[in-house]
C-alpha cells in the first residue's frame, strides 16, 4: 500500500500542517496495529479526531518493545539506537530509505544551502563501530553529494583530520565537522585550531566516554580551542526521520515537515505549543511508522516553534508514560 500523504510531506507548511499531521494520524491509526491499539485504550475516540491538539502520541519506549510499521512491508532497513551492554535498544522499520534522505536532504539544503558546497568530513567512531545507526547513513550521503575529494569519515585519526581541516581553511572552503560530542572533545583537546570556514555541528553522545557535562559547557570547550562563535548542533533519533538544526546557542529549528511540543511531566496528555516539559515530537516523514512520538527529553519549546533540549526525563519521573503502554 502506498500511502497518498507521500507526495505532500514536503510540501507541508504552516498553513496545512494541522491538516495533513490529522489526514495521517487517521492513516496511521487505520494501519498500524500498535498505534491502533495504544490509541484505542485512552479515553478517546480514535476515529473522531479532527484536530492536532486531540492526537495521541505514543510513548517513544515502544519502539524498544514492539514492531511499528504503518501497512505491511519488508523493511529497506531497520536503524536501531546505541545502549549499553544488556539494555533494550529501539529498533526503526524503514519501508524506503528514499523517503529518509529526502527528508534530510531538504531539511540540510533549507538551513545550510546546497551540500555540493560544502566538504562534510563526519567525526563519528562510535557509530561507524557499530551498524544500523541511522546518522551514519545521513551523513554518508552528505559526504557522497558533496562531491568533495576531502569529504569522509574519519575514525581516530586526529592528526590526520587537523592536516586536512587547515588545508581546506587555507583554501577557504567552506565545511562541515560534524561530530558525536565525546569525539569532538577529545579532538578539540589534542589539536585545538583556528577555524574561519567551518562549522562545527554535535550531534550528542557521551555516554560512558567522558563526564557528563551540559551542552553549554560542551559549547564553551569547543568554541575556545576553534576560535568559533557558536556550534551548532542536530538533533535526531533512531525513531525519526526528520531533523532539527541549531546554528547557536543551543536553539533547535524545524523544518516544515516536523514540529515539536511540550506536554506537562505529572500529565502526559497535557500537550502545549509552548512552555517547559517533556518534548513530544511530530514528524510527517514518519508515514510508514508513527509520526506523533512522546519522548524522554526534558526542554523548552518556544513560541515561534524553535527548542531547546535541556536534559533527559529519568524513567523513575516517567509515571504516565509507563502506565500507557501497559496492555500493549
Amino acid at each position: 500500500m502506498i500511502c497518498e500523504h507521500e507526495d505532500k510531506v514536503f510540501s507541508t507548511d504552516e498553513a496545512n500542517f494541522e491538516q495533513r499531521a490529522v489526514e495521517l494520524f487517521h492513516f496511521q491509526y487505520q494501519h498500524n496495529p500498535v498505534y491502533n491499539q495504544y490509541v484505542n485504550s485512552l479515553p478517546i475516540v480514535g476515529a473522531a479526531v479532527r484536530r492536532l491538539a486531540d492526537i495521541p502520541f505514543l510513548p517513544i519506549q515502544c519502539f524498544k518493545t514492539h514492531t511499528i510499521k504503518t501497512t505491511e512491508f519488508e523493511a529497506e532497513a531497520v536503524f536501531e539506537s546505541s545502549g549499553t551492554t544488556g539494555s533494550v535498544n529501539s529498533r526503526h522499520y524503514v519501508k524506503d530509505l528514499g523517503l529518509y534522505k529526502q527528508s534530510f536532504g531538504k531539511a540540510f539544503e533549507r538551513f545550510y544551502g546546497a551540500v555540493e558546497d560544502w566538504c562534510v568530513i563526519g567525526l563519528l567512531p562510535s557509530y561507524l563501530e557499530r551498524q544500523h545507526s541511522s546518522l551514519v547513513v545521513m551523513v554518508d550521503e552528505l559526504i557522497r553529494q558533496s562531491r568533495h575529494e576531502a569529504s569522509g569519515f574519519y575514525l581516530y585519526e586526529h592528526e590526520k583530520l587537523a592536516v586536512v581541516l587547515q588545508q581546506l581553511e587555507a583554501r577557504g572552503q567552506k565545511t562541515l565537522l560534524i561530530g558525536v560530542t565525546f569525539a569532538l572533545l577529545d579532538f578539540a583537546e589534542k589539536y585545538p585550531l583556528a577555524l574561519r570556514h567551518t562549522v562545527v555541528m554535535e550531534t550528542g553522545g557521551m555516554k560512558g566516554r567522558r563526564e557528563e557535562i551540559t551542552r553549554q559547557q560542551v559549547h564553551d570547550i569547543l568554541k575556545a580551542a576553534f576560535h568559533l562563535p557558536a556550534i551548532h548542533a542536530e538533533y535526531g533519533m533512531t525513531e525519526l526521520l526528520s531533523q532539527a538544526y541549531a546554528a547557536g546557542a543551543g536553539i533547535l529549528q524545524c523544518p516544515p515537515w516536523m514540529k515539536v511540543l511540550v506536554r506537562e511531566e505529572d500529565d502526559p496528555f497535557a500537550i502545549h505549543h509552548a512552555g517547559s516539559g517533556v518534548l513530544n515530537v511530530i514528524d510527517l516523514a514518519n508515514m510508514y511508522s508513527c509520526s506523533f512520538i512522546a519522548t524522554e527529553d526534558v526542554g523548552r519549546v518556544y513560541p515561534d516553534g524553535s527548542f531547546e533540549v535541556q536534559g533527559r526525563m529519568d524513567n523513575s519521573d516517567i509515571r504516565g508514560c509507563s502506565l500507557m503502554v501497559v496492555g500493549l
